[in-house]
């Protein structure tokens, strides 16, 4: 559960947290456990829409590995900021939390942690009760429109502009994924215009194109199940979809920031799909080396693969464009082909479609304490930041924790502000 360390605001001390998503409410939860007035807006219906969407499938709050490797996952070149905030408020606290809030959590088999109910509305609704119970006001329908030649706060509401000038800020509005849950980036026109430097957003865990036939088109929808993706000299093991025009899935988002940075330099990425990692391929070999009599091509290469249709499909796929048919190839050129299917990618799919966003405030600009340092007493935390990381709970946990880091950051200035 998070703490307010030592320090005690008197309640005449009021903070506007803006954003109402798990970085955003955490700050909340933070500063109104340490005595502040807390407001938080919305501009959206309700709280936490993108947070529900997390859970649609099972909410995957968080990683249970071990920290070193856990913060490898944000890159070699995490920044400084991020590590702390992490380290500050890691995954044994976040669990900690919802525990405290009745959600209890578990460890899945792939590491990835779990509330045991696998829904977000549980814990969000118990979280709102407690939040109410802190004395946190929230104020849904107000889109932040930046701020007054005063440097107060401006609001479009349901009742017109209003303008509010708090003892203290945080922004915490999201990227600009799933922009009709709430997160569309405008913040990015408004911080660039008063000199703050953003990294452009780009779309991060997405799915990316590739200029598949028709025939392989018809395999639309279907996953490949238990497969090794690799680019360049990263591999990662999990599973993808194919798409009308590409692949998404989670192997794929694991390896999206490099094939993105890649699409973007050179025009295309070529990753290679292992269909059998847990094969060699001399083992391959061997199987495909066996006699096929009057079987036809399909049903031999099924039984000695035991592949599905969409991955036999891929295969087939990938020996087009070099105008090779799979009855002409020997057993060591068809075990060389399905344990290094290249799949050439394109484009990536738009911003909007994206689970995340690369790209945001740079770290630069920012304190210790996640304060903007051109504008003493705004906060920054959550996906605004500049920081990329792959599904797997990675996503949730800088969230959580830089939320947590921005709340203390801002009690502890408001405690030494007269």
């Amino acid at each position: 559960m998070p703490d307010s360390s030592d320090i005690r605001l008197p309640a005449t001390r009021t903070v506007a947290v803006i954003g109402g998503g798990p970085a955003g409410l955490m700050a909340a939860e933070v500063l109104a456990r340490a005595g502040a007035t807390v407001t938080v807006y919305d501009r959206m219906p309700s709280l936490g829409r993108k947070f529900l969407l997390a859970g649609r499938g099972g909410l995957n709050l968080t990683h249970s590995e071990d920290l070193k490797p856990f913060l490898g996952r944000y890159g070699d070149d995490i920044d400084p900021k991020l590590r702390a905030a992490i380290e500050a408020y890691p995954p044994q606290a976040l669990r900690a939390w919802s525990d405290s809030l009745g959600q209890e959590t578990f460890i899945g088999s792939s590491g990835r942690v779990f509330p045991v109910a696998l829904k977000t509305s549980p814990l969000l609704r118990t979280w709102l009760l407690r939040l109410g119970n802190l004395g946190v006001t929230v104020k849904l329908r107000h889109r932040w429109d930046g701020w007054d030649d005063e440097g107060r706060l401006r609001f479009a509401g349901p009742d017109g502009e209003q303008v509010v000038a708090p003892d203290a800020t945080v922004l915490a509005l999201g990227g600009a994924s799933w922009p009709r849950l709430g997160s569309d980036g405008a913040w990015v026109e408004t911080l660039a215009a008063h000199g703050v430097k953003v990294t452009p957003l780009q779309p991060a865990n997405c799915g990316f194109t590739a200029a598949w036939s028709e025939v392989f088109r018809k395999f639309e929808g279907q996953p490949l199940k238990r497969i090794a993706v690799a680019l360049a000299s990263r591999s990662v093991r999990g599973e993808a979809v194919v798409t009308r025009d590409g692949l998404e899935g989670g192997a794929i988002y694991a390896l999206s920031s490099a094939i993105r940075d890649a699409i973007l330099r050179n025009g295309k990425a070529t990753i290679m799909v292992d269909l059998l990692p847990d094969v060699s391929v001399t083992k391959l070999r061997e199987r495909l080396s066996g006699a096929r009599g009057k079987q036809s091509l399909s049903n031999f290469l099924r039984k000695a693969t035991h592949l599905s249709p969409v991955a036999l499909g891929l295969v087939r796929e990938a020996a087009l464009p070099a105008g090779r048919s799979l009855s002409t190839m020997d057993a060591k050129d068809l075990a060389g082909l399905i344990k290094a299917v290249p799949v050439t990618l394109t484009g990536v799919q738009p911003i909007a479609t994206a689970i995340s966003t690369a790209g945001g405030v740079s770290f630069d600009e920012l304190n210790a304490q996640l304060m903007l340092r051109r504008r003493p007493g705004l906060f920054i935390a959550g996906e605004m930041l500049d920081w990329d990381a792959p599904t797997g709970g990675y996503l949730l946990q800088a969230s959580f924790a830089t939320g947590a880091a921005a709340g203390h950051g801002a009690a502890a200035w408001l405690s030494k502000r007269r």
